[in-house]
């Protein structure tokens, strides 16, 4: 009964999302979505206080591990994913993860429309998937074996150290950013094997 519960709030979720870009798909439920707000996030007339050079430099500082974020999006023609360091636990009960997408994002829509999504954790050897999957435009699973995850059948990308299977549950607006928050249905990992860090524009691995 939760797991349908879920996903018709997710539905809902995605829905709204989509209506508010006028993407979403006919005969759905009509939904209020909330004004969208322009990408930038002080007025045109205001001087940013920080170079965005120089940001993203300072906070290239702080290493992620990195993940691929897949969807099954049936009506768009089948699997969608996109590389995502901005990914992060979020809760324990309910058990809650976020991850960050630009609002530009060509993929993201996608995945709205699945209304789940799937984390792969990449492991230290993997750094060529994840620039498959950086790289916009091309056919991104061409060469991926893949296996349906359990509960919402998105991709759960093989031999990945680690997966979470989850459903949309609630989407934020942050700057030129999306935050979603996703509740786990389902997850797994390896025993063993090492992370993919990602640190000062680079790939790098975990050395006790």
């Amino acid at each position: 009964m939760g797991g349908v519960m879920g996903h018709a709030g997710m539905a809902a979720t995605a829905v709204r999302y989509l209506r508010s870009t006028g993407t979403a798909p006919p005969g759905e439920p009509s939904f209020d979505a909330l004004p969208r707000p322009a990408l930038r996030t002080v007025g045109e007339d205001e001087r940013l206080p920080v170079a965005p050079a120089e940001f993203r430099r300072v906070l290239g500082h702080f290493a992620s591990g990195v993940t691929v974020v897949t969807a099954h999006d049936e009506e768009g023609g089948g699997p969608a994913g996109f590389a995502c360091q901005s990914f992060a636990s979020l809760s324990l009960d309910p058990p809650l993860v976020v991850f960050m997408v630009a609002r530009t994002s060509t993929t993201w829509p996608r995945i709205a429309r699945a209304g789940a999504f799937c984390v792969n954790v990449l492991g230290a050897d993997q750094g060529d998937l994840c620039r498959a999957f950086a790289v916009s435009g091309s056919d991104k699973f061409e060469g991926v074996a893949h296996t349906p995850a359990p509960v919402t059948g998105s991709p759960r990308l093989a031999s990945v150290p680690a997966w979470i299977d989850c459903t949309i549950g609630t989407v934020h607006t942050g700057g030129d950013h999306l935050i979603v928050v996703g509740r786990v249905e389902a997850l797994g990992a390896a025993d063993d094997g090492d992370p993919l860090l990602f640190h000062r524009g680079r790939f790098g691995r975990f050395e006790a």
